[in-house]
C-alpha cells in the first residue's frame, strides 16, 4: 500500500469515527429534548380540569341535573387529582339511585354509567319497595306508573314481595291483578284488587284459598244482580266463601249499614 492510499484510509476512519459519535450525540440530545417536551407537556396537563361528562345507564327517574347538583363540592379542576371513589359515593347518595360505576378518561373527560332503582310497591305508604326486596325512600311523585301498596310490619317487605308474585301469578289467569296488600302483626293477609274486591285470605292456605277465589268469583260474578258491586270475598273457610256485596248509591241510608253476605260451597 503506498504512503497516499495509506492517507486516505486513515481520513476515512477518521470522519467514520466523527460522523458515529455526532449522530450519537445528536440522537441523545434528541432524547433528551424529547423528554423534556414531553415532561413539560404532562406537568402542563396535570393541572388540566375536566371538561366532559358523559352520563349513561338505566335512568327512569335520576336527571342529569341531579347529578351535577350532587358533583357541586367534588373538585374537578384537576383530572389526576379526582377521586372517582368519591364522585361515586356523592351520586350514590341520590334516592333513585340503585348502582353507579364512574372512571376517567383522558384527557378531560369523566363517564358515569348508573342504574335506577326498580319499584315494585310502596311500602306503609311513604317508602318503596325494590325487585329485590330492599327497601329506599324516594319522591314517590315521580312514579310514572301506578304500582301497588303494600303494609305489613317491619322487616316483612322480603314475605310480602314474595307473596304478591305468587298471588298475582295466580290472579293474571283471570285477568286480575292486586292493587293493595295488607300484612298483620300477626300475618294475616288481605288483598285489594284492581277491580276494588277485597280478598281475606286469613293466615294458612293462602295459595289454595286464592284458586278457590279464582274457581267462584265467575260464578259470584254471574249470579249478582244488576245493581250490585262485589265489596269483598272472604276465603277464610275450609269449604266455602262468604261474599260482601256494596250496595247502590241510590238504596237508603239505613240499608247502607247493611252487609249482605252469602256462604257459597264450592
Amino acid at each position: 500500500m503506498t504512503a497516499s492510499q495509506s492517507l486516505s484510509t486513515t481520513k476515512k476512519l477518521h470522519w467514520s469515527f466523527w460522523f458515529g459519535v455526532s449522530f450519537f450525540v445528536a440522537v441523545i440530545v434528541g432524547i433528551i429534548s424529547f423528554s423534556v417536551y414531553f415532561s413539560e407537556k404532562m406537568v402542563a396537563q396535570e393541572h388540566l380540569p375536566i371538561t366532559a361528562l358523559s352520563i349513561n345507564g338505566e335512568m327512569r327517574y335520576t336527571e342529569k341535573e341531579d347529578i351535577a347538583s350532587a358533583l357541586e363540592d367534588i373538585d374537578l379542576s384537576n383530572f389526576f387529582k379526582v377521586n372517582v371513589n368519591q364522585v361515586q359515593e356523592k351520586i350514590s347518595q341520590l334516592p333513585w339511585v340503585y348502582s353507579v360505576s364512574v372512571r376517567k378518561q383522558w384527557p378531560n373527560e369523566l363517564k358515569i354509567y348508573l342504574v335506577d332503582q326498580l319499584p315494585i310497591a310502596i311500602w306503609n305508604g311513604d317508602f318503596l319497595i325494590n325487585q329485590y326486596g330492599d327497601v329506599f325512600q324516594a319522591d314517590i311523585a315521580k312514579l310514572a306508573d301506578n304500582i301497588p301498596y303494600f303494609y305489613g310490619p317491619e322487616g316483612s317487605e322480603n314475605i310480602a314481595l314474595e307473596n304478591f308474585r305468587n298471588f298475582n301469578r295466580l290472579l293474571k289467569f283471570k285477568a286480575l291483578s292486586i292493587s293493595e296488600l295488607v300484612l298483620s302483626e300477626r300475618f294475616s293477609w288481605q288483598l285489594t284488587l284492581t277491580d276494588g274486591v277485597l280478598l281475606n285470605l286469613g293466615r294458612e292456605k293462602r295459595i289454595e284459598r286464592i284458586q278457590r277465589f279464582m274457581d267462584v268469583y265467575p260464578e259470584i260474578l254471574k249470579n249478582k244482580k244488576e245493581d250490585q258491586q262485589v265489596d269483598y270475598v272472604d276465603l277464610r273457610y275450609d269449604t266455602g266463601v262468604a261474599v260482601g256485596w256494596k250496595l247502590n248509591k241510590t238504596t237508603p241510608l239505613a240499608k247502607l249499614l247493611l252487609t249482605i253476605e252469602h256462604n257459597i260451597n264450592v
